[in-house]
């Protein structure tokens, strides 16, 4: 059957298209990768958007002057007697028209508009802190699920091992060459990795659903590709109070101190009142004049001292607990900074010397007891333990490794990421 040019030509695009979606959906998922998509997913930070636009909004109409307000009635309708209800017996009765407006000072509008300008501030800091925290949980979570898989392969290639060398000890005993004690050992070793490989794979699926809460459960089934630059330095200038203070959280705490500094402030612009005029005009009967009135309306703040004075006092020990909170947090932040700073290169320097040293002194041992057991000179028993000593070692050397990239993930992402981070192949001890 043949189809029509037209249609081909309008679906042939279409086609290539969901080919192509197909193809990337189902490539290599980069740590940076994972993080755009973590961000796209989010919708707590669709929300903070929301609450910052808001903000903004109120804040142009907190700058305004009140609305006017309409006033309209009949003052001095007769009740009773003999021109009750009329409109325009009496003198006295008059139908009235007329408009109030407040008149807010242009320094109290000023600080009502700043008030929700501080909360946008307060709120984009929140946003800019969701954002940190979402690249920083969705890196520990990428860092969870690729160091169990490099543990599966180590482990998986041991498993590959051993089953050789339990083949080679059946053959043997059955050639007379060996005994039956070196063919349970090895049989002994193929179990207890297996057991060690079903283990592996438990963390490795419980890594993948933490994956997926971030990027989706199609996208955490993807195959990892490359590794994060964790031996960088997370800070090449050196940790300094500067760039401490340029964490979120910090920010967050620093937009409540210049809120409550603001509502010191307009608390005290309080203490002056706010005056209302007001204009009517009201009709009378045909007989008498009309009237026009003109009015102030001043507020009186007979006690300013239990009052607007107490109000302003409330609102200055918001201001001391905001700078005392923000003092905290900073301190408290600089301590578990150094802490992951600490953290990070111990770890560094002890995969450094397992790398360099404990890997290949464990991986010669491991040869000489294979070859003492080839000439004879030594049972299998002591050649798989060599064996199960150096993955051990190998082992312990990835979990160190991965302690001492989740200490960087934690410095490295303080701040939200902008940019792409080089990505390195990946690299087993």
């Amino acid at each position: 059957m043949l189809i029509p040019l037209p249609i081909y030509r309008t679906a042939a695009p279409a086609l290539m298209v969901a080919m192509a979606s197909a193809a990337w959906a189902a490539g290599p998922l980069s740590l940076i990768d994972a993080q755009r998509i973590a961000v796209d997913r989010s919708q707590q930070l669709v929300a903070q958007g929301a609450l910052t636009a808001s903000a903004r909004e109120q804040a142009v109409a907190a700058g305004q002057l009140p609305d006017p307000v309409l006033k309209f009635g009949i003052d001095n309708l007769p009740a009773n007697g003999s021109d009750r209800g009329s409109l325009t017996r009496d003198f006295m009765t008059m139908r009235r028209i007329g408009v109030m407006q407040e008149i807010t000072r242009s320094e109290k509008r000023q600080l009502r508009s700043e008030r929700f300008e501080r909360d946008a501030q307060r709120v984009q800091a929140q946003r800019q802190l969701t954002l940190a925290k979402l690249q920083r949980d969705t890196s520990l979570a990428w860092l969870d699920r690729y160091y169990t898989q490099a543990m599966r392969e180590l482990v998986q290639q041991q498993v590959d091992e051993s089953r050789l060398q339990m083949q080679s000890a059946d053959s043997a005993f059955r050639t007379a060459r060996g005994s039956q004690a070196d063919v349970f050992a090895a049989r002994s070793a193929v179990i207890q990795l297996e057991d060690r490989l079903s283990q592996i794979d438990r963390q490795s699926r419980n890594a993948s659903l933490m994956l997926a809460r971030w990027v989706g459960a199609p996208d955490a089934e993807r195959p990892l590709s490359g590794s994060p630059p964790w031996q960088s330095h997370p800070f090449p200038s050196g940790v300094s109070s500067e760039h401490l203070k340029q964490h979120p959280e910090l920010l967050v705490v620093s937009a409540e101190v210049d809120a409550a500094q603001t509502d010191a402030r307009l608390a005290q612009a309080n203490k002056q009142a706010d005056w209302s005029v007001e204009a009517s005009y009201a009709q009378r009967g045909p007989a008498y004049a009309n009237m026009v009135s003109i009015g102030v309306s001043i507020p009186l703040q007979w006690n300013q001292r239990n009052r607007q004075d107490r109000e302003l006092a409330a609102k200055l020990a918001m201001v001391d607990e905001a700078k005392a909170r923000y003092e905290d947090t900073l301190r408290n932040h600089e301590a578990e900074v150094r802490g992951w700073l600490n953290d990070w290169q111990t770890g560094k320097d002890r995969v450094a010397r397992y790398r360099n040293e404990l890997i290949p002194t464990a991986r010669q041992r491991t040869e000489a007891a294979l070859t003492s057991y080839r000439i004879g000179k030594s049972d299998l028993t002591s050649a798989l333990a060599a064996r199960r000593d150096e993955i051990d070692i190998r082992a312990q050397a990835l979990t160190l490794e991965m302690e001492a990239a989740r200490a960087w993930a934690q410095l490295n992402f303080l701040v939200p990421a902008e940019h792409s981070m080089p990505v390195q192949a990946r690299e087993l001890p």
